[in-house]
């Protein structure tokens, strides 16, 4: 019987951080200023260690190279994922990320960054930037060498529950007040586009204009595309949220006992509200685990929100 794997979180302080990951989730955050908990990861940057059961101590990049057969024997050259919940105190910047042709050229081999968002939190009348205003490239470099940052920028309204795909060239920025758990793509690659003037020890943060110009699709899909609500969708059912070529996402909530078979290669599985067990295993808001290639039989009882991810 394969076991199911329950990671600890690497927490990363930023300048827009803030302290509610302690107050919601009640992880033992590193400072009031803690934006993200990389809670299923792989990446040299945030590498998480198994907390229990027979690969204790072991970190999931680790795993992925010395017991392939967890993950469905799979021929990928590294962890394809990583989850995140970030808490957004104040605006994050300006950013778009480049996909894998662009990240491989320029950013030594990397993976390129698409991601989704699902809000768990945000203040009434929330808006996220989604996008751009400008009709061309030629429009596009303009507008950013010129600082016309509020005719560019497109920001649209969001509110608790929605669910947002970001692909490449997706200009997007997280608002103050949010919080969301976050699919990736294994990457750590981010481009500033821009960051409100912001300083760091006495200086700005370095910005990524001529990258951002690269790959900035243009135009941006529109606003109607971006956004889907998913606050209100059936109990006790595997609702599929997204399929890309990098992830598939979906929303479970449970308020009875509710059974399913583990058939993909794994299955990250993230609980966002409640508590109860897995397979008599108590688990409780805040806990990230996978669940391996060939775990079977999978009964899930209490009343529970999960986030869950795998590959296609």
């Amino acid at each position: 019987m394969k076991p199911i794997l329950f990671l600890d979180p690497v927490f990363k302080q930023m300048i827009w951080g803030g302290n509610r990951l302690r107050g919601q989730f009640g992880y033992e955050i590193p400072g009031e200023d803690t934006g993200e908990c990389w809670a299923v990861s792989a990446h040299p940057n945030g590498d998480c260690v198994v907390r229990e059961g027979m690969y204790t101590g072991e970190k999931l990049s680790e795993l992925w190279k010395s017991h392939r057969e967890l993950f469905g024997n799979s021929d990928l050259d590294r962890f394809p994922l990583l989850v995140k919940i970030i808490d957004a105190k104040d605006d994050l910047s300006i950013q778009v990320h480049p996909d894998d042709a662009y990240a491989r050229e320029h950013e030594n081999g990397s993976l390129g960054k698409t991601e989704c968002w699902y809000i768990l939190d945000c203040p009434e009348d929330a808006a996220l930037v989604i996008g751009h205003n400008a009709a061309s490239r030629q429009e596009l470099e303009e507008m950013i060498r010129q600082g016309r940052w509020s005719e560019l920028i497109r920001q649209i309204p969001v509110k608790k529950g929605d669910f947002i795909q970001i692909d490449p060239g997706t200009v997007h920025a997280i608002k103050g007040g949010m919080m969301i758990l976050e699919t990736q793509q294994n990457s750590d690659i981010t481009y500033r586009v821009y960051d409100y003037d912001r300083l760091t020890g006495g200086k700005p943060r370095q910005l990524h204009v001529e990258q951002s110009i690269d790959v900035i699709t243009v135009p941006a899909a529109s606003a109607a595309e971006s956004v889907k609500p998913a606050a209100d969708l059936p109990k006790n059912t595997m609702n599929e949220l997204i399929t890309c070529d990098y992830y598939r996402v979906w929303k479970l909530e449970t308020d009875q006992p509710f059974s399913f078979e583990q058939s993909h290669p794994f299955l990250i599985m993230s609980v966002t509200e409640g508590a109860g067990t897995i397979n008599g295993h108590p688990i409780k808001k805040g806990e990230h685990f996978i669940l391996p290639d060939g775990f079977g039989s999978v009964k899930l009882e209490g009343k529970m929100q999960l986030i869950a991810s795998s590959i296609r």
